[in-house]
């Protein structure tokens, strides 16, 4: 579960944002602060994982705040002025929305701020957090465990990611999805097929049997698939 707080001064931001997040699943809402000061207050007294910061507020700014947390939670900003992006960014806020945004790039914002706050979460040796994310398929919003995934195909426009338990249809190019998955776990191995890498049974020629799957190796991408898996053996 996500703990959320959005911290801005006008009602009908928490509002949309509140109805974004109303779409995805794990996402519970701490607190709705309309300045600075309620926010510290809230930081102080509840555990947040993500907040939704607007940057103009009376007395204290939202990148004011930011400087005086010495651990502060991930971080998407939501603004009407793109000209502090860049401060925004020196700040290490996991996006910077510029309102009005789509649910889209809210979904896209998200995905960075949940791989943000994964990557910064410790990890026992017993057990390791699982990353996941949120992809729209099926007229649906899915929460996706990289750990089920077995490959993807891309399919038009459109891809298929094959899960252990089920298929989705998601609205994303292969190319984008590339670029989303974790580069050490996930690879390239045709012009039309990722594959999550630990979940290889077999090679045997140009094809690669991962379950009851057969995914073809494209001859461009052979090279790379054997450096990974020498990779692996040491």
């Amino acid at each position: 579960m996500t703990r959320y707080c959005i911290v801005d001064d006008e009602p009908i931001a928490h509002r949309i944002i509140e109805g974004y997040c109303q779409n995805l699943p794990h996402l519970q809402k701490v607190g709705n602060c309309f300045n600075a000061f309620e926010a510290m207050q809230l930081l102080n007294q509840t555990a947040v994982d993500l907040i939704f910061l607007d940057i103009n507020m009376p007395e204290l700014s939202g990148f004011d705040l930011l400087k005086s947390l010495q651990n502060p939670p991930a971080t998407i900003v939501t603004s009407a002025h793109k000209e502090f992006a860049l401060e925004g960014y020196e700040l290490n806020v996991s996006d910077y929305l510029l309102k009005p945004f789509s649910f889209a790039r809210f979904l896209k914002a998200m995905n960075k701020a949940i791989g943000v706050k994964m990557a910064s979460e410790p990890s026992s040796n017993a057990e390791k957090t699982a990353i996941h994310f949120f992809l729209k398929g099926d007229k649906k919003i899915h929460q996706i465990h990289v750990d089920d995934v077995l490959f993807i195909e891309a399919y038009g426009n459109y891809t298929k990611i094959f899960l252990e338990e089920e298929m989705i249809i998601c609205h994303e190019k292969i190319s984008s999805l590339e670029n989303v998955f974790p580069s050490d776990g996930f690879l390239r191995v045709h012009k039309s097929f990722i594959v999550a890498t630990r979940k290889i049974r077999v090679i045997e020629g140009n094809r690669i049997f991962i379950q009851e799957h057969v995914v073809p190796i494209g001859q461009t991408y052979k090279n790379s698939l054997m450096l990974r898996i020498k990779s692996l053996k040491k």
